[in-house]
């Protein structure tokens, strides 16, 4: 049976997000004056062979050495059938 691994990857607390802040003035020259602060993100589905621990060690492994930047980013991974 195959699963996904859904992957979210944000801005650490505190890292500059240029491109949440360039959203927010798009959104408040709209005139949607009731947000007041938006954080931009990445989304990956993957889709996975197999549904075991060394599936989802391989998964993390694949979040911190290519898709997320430890220095910067978190990252978070959900699974689904």
């Amino acid at each position: 049976m195959s699963k996904r691994a859904i992957i979210y990857i944000r801005l650490k607390e505190g890292v500059l997000d240029p491109q949440g802040v360039t959203i927010q003035r798009a959104i408040l020259n709209m005139g949607y004056d009731a947000v007041s602060s938006v954080r931009s993100g990445k989304f990956f589905e993957l889709e996975l062979s197999s549904d075991n621990a060394q599936a989802a060690s391989q998964v993390d492994d694949i979040c911190r050495k290519l898709l997320a930047n430890p220095v910067i980013e978190d990252f978070r991974v959900e699974y689904s059938q």
